[in-house]
């Protein structure tokens, strides 16, 4: 029996890469959601930091998941065929 320890590093590689990828493209999508997650500001007379926006927050997590979907899916489709 004959194991080409090249190829198998590659795999062990790009999957290693891409288990890491898609956890760090989960993570920053959770950074990007946590903005949303604070008391609500009411008005600019109530203490709280002004100027919060949750627009910018939302549509990293929502280019973040959609990333790592594309990933996953990629992987599966590779499987697959």
């Amino acid at each position: 029996m004959h194991i080409d320890w090249a190829t198998l590093a590659a795999i062990a590689f790009v999957a290693a890469t891409a288990a890491v990828t898609v956890v760090l493209l989960v993570a920053f999508a959770l950074v990007g959601l946590s903005a949303r997650s604070g008391p609500q500001v009411d008005g600019p007379g109530d203490g709280a930091a002004s100027g919060t926006h949750t627009l910018p927050g939302t549509a990293l997590a929502v280019l973040c998941v959609l990333a790592a979907g594309l990933i996953v899916c990629f992987g599966l489709y590779v499987i697959i065929a």
